[in-house]
């Protein structure tokens, strides 16, 4: 490795520390939440920080929650826990190829940190993406997870009840957030976003949450593929 490359890495890690410090801020109340959730649901600390150590996703952390109150066997949250994430699959192809080549295990440690945030805040980033920058964004979301999920074990308990039943919109919210700036630089990004929730809307009635983004994710950008092709052959 060349000389210039390590503080090129240092400056792409701090970059996406910066980026990605939005996304630590949005999974405070999320975490927090979630750690209140699993104190009630009979979790001890340990095997509420494994879950976010380990598993780290958050809507699926939620729905696993549910099913161990229900006495769901394992088997079965462990299915349904992949069908929720399956999307992951895509999120992540789609940030390998905008990130530059590097070996297999970096590529396999910051696949890990890809969350939809995460996705979100690389993927509208200008130009090709270096595996600092993905690592940095990573890395403050993954830390903001964790920590606040043991706090709101310890503390959340203390929070008035109107404000837990609220913090749990907050991770929808700031993914929301997130997108705006791209749905306003770019149309064919509205369009897109637009289409997969139809999609997924049509989808959801008869296949399971995860499958149902998916499909509506392989629709919606084969659709706008097609158009935009047709645009340019009629151009």
């Amino acid at each position: 490795m060349s000389t210039t490359a390590i503080p090129t890495q240092r400056s792409s890690f701090s970059q996406g520390l910066l980026a990605g410090s939005s996304i630590a801020i949005g999974y405070l109340p999320a975490a927090l939440t979630f750690g209140l959730l699993a104190k009630s649901t009979g979790l001890n600390f340990i095997e509420t920080m494994a879950m976010s150590l380990f598993v780290y996703a958050g809507a699926a952390q939620y729905m696993a929650l549910n099913l161990i109150a229900l006495g769901t066997g394992a088997f079965e949250i462990i299915f349904t826990t992949f069908i929720v994430n399956i999307r992951h699959l895509l999120m992540s192809a789609s940030v390998r190829e905008r990130v530059e080549d590097d070996h297999p295990i970096v590529k396999a440690l910051y696949s890990f940190g890809i969350t939809d945030e995460v996705f979100a805040v690389t993927t509208t980033q200008e130009g090709r993406l270096k595996t600092g920058f993905v690592i940095g964004v990573a890395s403050i979301a993954y830390v903001s997870w964790v920590i606040n999920s043991g706090i709101g074990y310890f503390v959340g308990t203390v929070l008035p009840t109107t404000l837990q039943e609220s913090m749990a919109i907050a991770l929808y919210a700031m993914f929301i957030a997130l997108l705006m700036p791209s749905l306003k630089k770019h149309r064919k990004v509205v369009a897109l976003a637009l289409s997969a929730a139809v999609f997924n809307s049509l989808f959801s009635l008869f296949l399971p949450s995860g499958w149902s983004i998916i499909f509506a994710t392989l629709f919606a950008a084969a659709g706008m593929e097609v158009l935009i092709r047709k645009g340019d052959d009629s151009t």
